[in-house]
């Protein structure tokens, strides 16, 4: 084979640095964003978070590439010394920025291993991007004074927990020293539904050791004595370390307050020493000839007060702070009657407030050529490129909502039956984006409207055919379903089956199955568990 030289053209999609910041902020969550702000802030002394409310220059994509005006820049010479004419205002390539994001993997791949290159132009001087952004958003009244409003998350940290409700409880108790230990190391051993899932000797071997038998015997008995200790407490049923145990506590607690009847209570405590798939089956045959005593009406008054138990104590305790959803985007209803319509805006509370340092950038400029200046200038440079692409992971969140809500406006006035088929291609095409950025904008962001708080994949949903050649979404046939269930006769409940029949009856084709699918999904039980006693 005989060697030689050929040339080929070829195109290849390489992606900068500053577009892979832009792809990578704009899928984090509100949480996560905030945690890389902080890190950024840490790490480079160009960038800075701004509380006061300043005048800011207007800044946006149509203002990305605006040059310094003359006067500007005459100020900055004279404020910092620096040579009149030294240095020139460039742009920050707002271009790469703008394009969507890709979705082929080895593209991101060829970007991600080529080396970071923050230079820009080589300026140093200020430019449209370096002035404050999310200036916008007010200040935070953490005094819950003014406006009235009260943070959620400030709710959740004075919300009591479990174990401190105990402990308050405990302190009532004249115990000895090592009672209360004891009593303590239990109430500590609890999970959040207030069991207490380890059993004695295990946890006597964790503080002895698994040789020392005597004092594991020793540990154990403390610890039945705690345990019984602990069981008397508020909320009732809670150290039980089972559910069988859990209901029979509060059903002794019944026995013992006289709240219900006495043939009604010994049956329930019988049904709870039988094994609870007879009772979640609600095999109440089964049931009356094991604990009824052939009377069938008791066995069925029993089940519905073990019913009427609070199978998890420590529910009300829960730890809120985890369920709180932060929105990013707020809709609100403008308008009454045919006028009616919907505003939709960021949350400012979610808008870092961000500018670059004037006081390092000026002092940088006026050290033109000194040692490690080409460092330096390429984290100022860094630093404006990460206000760029934050202001432009908003202006995305932003645009994408606004086609939402243009498109689901039924929803915001009627609710869930009145959801329209979308997907993806649609919000992506009517906005010029790809797919795959429509994907990224609408994970983990959330959207607080009149209806709600809902993440905004919520309102794309795939279609069902309906006999008039149309489609109907997939959410709506759900809200559907769950309205069926709902006005259901509780002795007769609906199957999949009539279910399916009924969605028919209204024009909407939908198999059995997918109605057992959104059924599931809506965690509603099958009719044999939904039967009333």
């Amino acid at each position: 084979m005989k060697p030689g030289l050929s040339l080929r053209v070829s195109q290849h999609l390489a992606l900068t640095p500053q577009l892979q910041q832009s792809i990578r902020l704009l899928q984090l969550s509100t949480l996560e964003l905030s945690q890389e702000v902080e890190q950024m802030l840490d790490e480079n002394p160009f960038l800075e978070r701004t509380l006061e409310e300043a005048p800011r220059e207007e800044f946006g994509l149509a203002q990305a590439d605006t040059p310094v005006a003359d006067d500007d820049r005459h100020a900055d010479e004279s404020l910092y010394g620096a040579a009149p004419g030294a240095a020139a205002s460039g742009t920050e390539g707002a271009g790469d920025s703008d394009a969507p994001a890709p979705a082929d993997a080895g593209a991101d791949a060829a970007g991600a291993a080529e080396a970071p290159d923050w230079e820009g132009d080589g300026t140093v001087d200020f430019s449209a991007d370096d002035s404050e952004w999310g200036g916008d958003a007010p200040a935070r009244n953490r005094t819950g004074e003014g406006d009235g409003e009260t943070d959620a998350t400030e709710l959740a940290r004075s919300h009591q927990s479990l174990t401190d409700f105990l402990h308050r409880q405990a302190l009532s108790l004249r115990l000895s020293a090592v009672d209360t230990a004891a009593l303590r190391f239990l109430i500590e051993s609890l999970n959040d539904d207030g069991y207490l899932e380890d059993p004695l000797e295990s946890l006597a071997a964790s503080l002895a050791g698994p040789d020392d038998a005597e004092q594991i015997e020793e540990l154990v008995h403390r610890f039945t004595v705690a345990l019984r200790l602990l069981q008397s407490l508020e909320p009732t049923g809670v150290g039980a370390r089972g559910l069988a145990e859990c209901l029979t506590l509060q059903l002794r607690a019944l026995a013992a307050d006289k709240e219900a009847d006495a043939d009604v209570l010994q049956t329930a405590l019988r049904i709870c020493r039988q094994p609870l798939e007879m009772l979640a089956k609600r095999d109440v045959r089964r049931l009356t000839q094991t604990c009824g005593g052939g009377n069938e009406e008791c066995t069925r008054a029993a089940m519905a007060l073990i019913a009427r138990l609070e199978p998890r104590p420590g529910r009300r305790f829960a730890n809120v702070e985890r369920n709180i959803v932060v929105p990013d985007v707020i809709v609100r209803k403008t308008g009454r009657g045919a006028q009616q319509n919907f505003s939709v805006q960021l949350n400012p509370d979610v808008m870092p407030r961000l500018r670059v340092h004037d006081v390092y950038a000026g002092a940088l400029r006026g050290n033109r050529g000194g040692e490690g200046h080409q460092a330096l200038q390429q984290r100022l440079q860094e630093a404006r490129w990460f206000i760029k692409n934050i202001q432009q992971r908003f202006d995305t969140i932003l645009r994408v909502s606004r086609a939402i809500v243009d498109r689901q406006r039924n929803f915001f006035v009627h609710g869930e039956l009145a959801m329209r088929p979308l997907v993806l291609r649609d919000i992506a095409d009517e906005l010029g984006l790809h797919e795959s950025t429509i994907s990224r904008v609408t994970t983990a962001k959330y959207m607080a409207t009149p209806q709600g708080t809902y993440e905004l994949k919520y309102f794309f949903g795939s279609g069902l055919g309906t006999e008039t050649g149309g489609n109907a979404s997939s959410t709506a046939v759900r809200a559907l379903i769950k309205q069926f269930v709902s006005a259901e006769n509780p002795a007769k409940p609906l199957s999949d089956s009539q279910i399916a029949a009924m969605l028919k009856e209204q024009g909407i084709e939908c198999a059995r199955r997918t109605v057992a699918k959104y059924r599931e999904a809506l965690k509603i039980a099958p009719a044999n568990l939904r039967k009333a006693l």
